[in-house]
């Protein structure tokens, strides 16, 4: 018995040890991030809601080894105050039992974002789906549905986005079904793998995805009520092969973060600017600074959302990434850093650790400031 309690004490030492971790208010980028219960936070491809002064953070739930690379349980949710230390708030959305759903266990869910609609009251999730056993060539919109923030939320349907629709920068080359992806899918609607959503301050919600088997991300226009693409949507650059888009607004002009094509391997990040989120987009180059080695894998992480911030009167950004870990992908690790300005051109230098209060202390001289 004696034995058995020296365990449980040291036992809980050590989570309290791991639950102070991030109490001091600090970033540790790349290191384990635990939560109110000591447990290392499971919101993998995530994006941040901040709603009524709290922030929440949806993400993939993962399980240990290859079998966290499709979906065992659903998408999570953690909801903070101060961006460093996350209370577990369960299961937002949870995978289905019903074999003949979308979402069964087993079908891939990933890179969930949610967006509150004040004109209906509901707060509405996307991410991307791909049917169960069926790998990667489903490439569809999954969309579901809450009358509370951390849900439970219900699933609405998935489906291609744009149906019918051609991009407002169309070319007529781009309408031969023999040579154009997009021609090919015209009719069914656009493949949508990698994505992420963004409301503007008109209120009008877009979503990105990765399109064209890929090879050119799309900027999409969602309806007034955020369930469907409205059929407006232009590409931010033709065969770019684009994935993992993070995209931000400053100074009135549109920014996005995002990664070539390796799979779960890291690559070079790219960066893009645009006066209007319908483009034209022209390119900024890779945003890493730092050694050629983290400039060639982005610090060993990929882009899934950037988090805007008001702070003293200075709009801040923090970039957040994801350090894949496919062979063990509960262990799956998280790198936010914050975006700095460098000739007009946003960029994130590593840090091993570093405060709200640090990021203030940066120059607040992006475009239009």
């Amino acid at each position: 018995m004696k034995h058995k309690m020296k365990f449980f004490l040291a036992a809980a030492a050590l989570l309290g040890a791991a639950t102070a971790a991030q109490a001091d208010g600090v970033f540790r980028p790349g290191a384990l991030w635990p939560d109110d219960k000591g447990v290392h936070i499971n919101a993998h491809g995530g994006g941040i809601l901040e709603h009524d002064g709290v922030y929440y953070w949806f993400g993939e739930h993962k399980v240990s080894g290859t079998a966290g690379n499709v979906a065992q349980v659903g998408v999570h949710v953690y909801s903070s105050r101060n961006l460093t230390d996350w209370k577990d708030e369960g299961i937002a959305l949870a995978v289905s039992n019903d074999p003949a759903s979308d979402i069964v266990k087993g079908a891939i869910i990933e890179r969930p974002k949610v967006i509150f609609n004040s004109k209906t009251g509901k707060f509405v999730m996307w991410f991307h789906l791909e049917l169960k056993g069926k790998r990667y060539d489903a490439a569809r919109s999954g969309v579901a549905v809450a009358d509370k923030v951390t849900g439970p939320y219900v699933y609405q349907g998935s489906f291609r986005p744009d149906a019918g629709a051609w991009p407002v920068d169309v070319k007529p080359e781009d309408k031969d079904p023999a040579t154009s992806f997009l021609a090919r899918d015209h009719a069914g609607g656009q493949m949508a793998r990698d994505m992420t959503l963004f409301v503007d301050d008109d209120g009008k919600a877009w979503q990105f995805y990765a399109s064209e088997e890929n090879h050119t991300m799309h900027v999409s226009r969602l309806t007034d009520d955020y369930l469907r693409s409205a059929g407006q949507y232009a590409r931010v650059k033709q065969n770019g092969d684009d994935e993992a888009p993070a995209v931000f607004k400053h100074g009135g002009k549109y920014y996005l973060v995002t990664s070539g094509l390796t799979g779960w391997a890291p690559n070079a990040a790219k960066s893009y600017v645009a006066d209007a989120i319908s483009g034209p987009w022209r390119a900024l180059g890779n945003p890493v600074r730092g050694t050629p080695e983290q400039q060639k894998i982005t610090f060993g992480g990929q882009s899934t959302y950037a988090l805007t911030l008001q702070r003293n009167g200075c709009t801040r950004h923090i970039l957040m990434l994801d350090v894949w870990r496919k062979e063990d992908a509960i262990d799956g690790r998280y790198v936010w850093l914050p975006i700095e300005w460098e000739g007009g051109k946003p960029v994130v230098r590593w840090r091993d650790q570093w405060t709200l209060a640090d990021m203030d202390k940066l120059p607040c001289d992006g475009p239009g400031e």
